[in-house]
């Protein structure tokens, strides 16, 4: 706990991320979750820096168009740049049909995950505690379903592939107790009188980590299959993941410690462009990213 304590305040306080500089002239880009926060900025981003399409993956089409706007005026690009489909990662039927979608594209160059849950109250779907369903299932899917496409489009323009996970320090502190059992772990996840929902976004975390790591050891670098794939922090960000209401205490906490240590939005998002940057080294396969660098420890 208190090597973790050191590294994030130094990361959080003493740690200048840089601004993003990679060309993505040409390429086309998925963004899930990119119709606010560090989705929305990591975009802007990568419409600035020339990609030619960025597609916003967004569950509210509406709210995804409303954002599409804002990118076209502040980057004053064509409209054609910044499209919008429907994406909802909670359901599987929605993850295939966008994937399918995305086997269509002349092109598919990188992608970021940025699409996840924080939250305190015990929900499911499909019967699938929703942290699970959402950041480790959903996710996982979508990042299987999205390799072929990625590896063809890299194998044609000789210009390797990046996909990444949006994933949190919290994994190196959260308590594992939940996944300790004799039956399934997914079955006791998905049981609430065993569940420890204040510990489940960074369980989440710690899952979609060793499972990405595990997809990138049984999809290695070679000429058929040339992506990179990672997970990566954007450290602790003023964003509206923290939507559940709260006791007075724990808002009052909140308050305190984004005042304290929160990096602003667009500063979090240059963590997101780094994790599909066309510099990125090889050596970032299967591996977790912190600072616009690979993590010490991982």
């Amino acid at each position: 706990m208190l090597g973790w304590t050191a590294t994030f305040m130094k990361s959080q306080l003493f740690t200048s991320v840089p601004y993003p500089t990679s060309d993505f002239s040409g390429q086309t880009v998925i963004i899930t979750g990119s119709n606010t926060g560090l989705g929305l900025e990591a975009s802007k981003h990568i419409v600035r820096l020339g990609a030619a399409k960025v597609i916003l993956a967004v569950r509210t089409v509406s709210k995804g168009e409303k954002a599409a706007q804002e990118i076209v005026q502040t980057c004053n690009v064509p409209e054609s740049t910044v499209e919008v489909w429907q994406l909802d990662m909670s359901k599987h039927d929605s993850i295939v049909a966008f994937a399918k979608r995305s086997s269509h594209l002349p092109r598919l160059d990188a992608a970021i995950l940025n699409a996840g849950i924080l939250t305190y109250k015990f929900e499911t779907h499909s019967g699938v505690e929703s942290h699970i369903a959402v950041n480790v299932v959903g996710t996982l899917l979508l990042s299987t379903l999205l390799l072929p496409k990625m590896r063809l489009s890299a194998k044609a323009t000789r210009l390797r592939g990046r996909l990444t996970i949006v994933g949190s320090d919290m994994m190196y502190i959260a308590d594992l107790k939940e996944l300790e059992t004799q039956g399934k772990i997914l079955d006791k996840l998905n049981d609430p009188a065993q569940s420890d929902i204040g510990q489940r976004y960074g369980v989440s975390k710690v899952l979609v980590f060793y499972s990405l790591r595990e997809l990138a050891a049984r999809s290695p670098l070679t000429s058929d299959s040339d992506v990179i794939l990672s997970v990566l922090t954007p450290g602790l960000c003023r964003s509206d993941i923290f939507r559940d209401d709260v006791s007075a205490a724990g808002k009052l906490a909140m308050t305190v410690g984004l005042a304290a240590f929160a990096r602003t939005t667009e500063v979090g998002s240059r963590t997101l462009v780094h994790g599909i940057s066309t510099q990125l080294p090889a050596e970032a396969h299967g591996k977790f990213l912190r600072d616009c660098r690979l993590a010490e420890y991982a």
